[in-house]
């Protein structure tokens, strides 16, 4: 038998180039049930995006009325931008029992921790060396030398928060790395008060041996 339950947000974090954006591309690809979670921004629509797929594109006085009103539950500016998670959105998905991704750093991580703890699982990805690191950084060829090293200064204040998150998973094989989320996932998937149908399964077993 399998429970209805509910949702998980998937929290996963790194330093540039450690391997985040290809392990969520890896998890996109082999399990359907997973969503990215969109974002509100005040920035412009790009021609190529899509309303609700990329972004939901508000002005900023309702950026900020959902803001003061609770319906966000991280936000932040960027580069005179703002961005946040609905919170509407992801309550709908969760109820729904679809599990959500999110591409937010440590300090979107906390915001969502004060929030919904219970609803989360984190995992922070790290390099097996710095040299390992900085060497994928120049294999992807969309940065300069500048941005790469500032990437890496910025990597040593991400790996402060790296004991914050409930796992941590040292990024040496993308599969095996891969792998490893996917098994923190299907135990989150599994944890008790996450299957909403257990009660009553258990009242009807205990039914069945009091009719025996």
């Amino acid at each position: 038998m399998e429970f209805q339950r509910r949702g998980v947000m998937l929290v996963i974090a790194s330093p540039s180039g450690a391997g985040k954006s290809s392990i969520s591309r890896s998890l996109f690809q082999q399990d359907p049930n997973i969503r990215l979670s969109v974002s509100v921004t005040t920035r412009a629509r790009r021609s190529d995006e899509v309303e609700g797929t990329h972004y939901y594109f508000v002005d900023v006085p309702t950026f900020n009325r959902m803001k003061a009103e609770g319906g966000l539950l991280e936000s932040a500016e960027v580069h005179g931008n703002f961005y946040g998670t609905p919170r509407a959105k992801v309550e709908e998905q969760l109820a729904a029992g679809k599990d959500i991704l999110f591409d937010v750093d440590y300090q979107g991580t906390l915001q969502l921790y004060e929030k919904c703890r219970a609803d989360m699982v984190t995992v922070f990805i790290l390099p097996p060396t710095i040299e390992e690191l900085r060497a994928r950084l120049e294999r992807r060829a969309q940065d300069s030398v500048g941005t790469i090293e500032k990437r890496l200064r910025n990597a040593r204040i991400e790996l402060d928060h790296a004991g914050e998150y409930d796992y941590v998973i040292i990024n040496r094989d993308l599969e095996q790395s891969v792998q490893n989320v996917r098994s923190i996932l299907a135990s989150a998937r599994l944890k008790r008060e996450r299957q909403l149908d257990l009660t009553s399964f258990v009242k009807d077993l205990q039914q069945q041996i009091d009719s025996l």
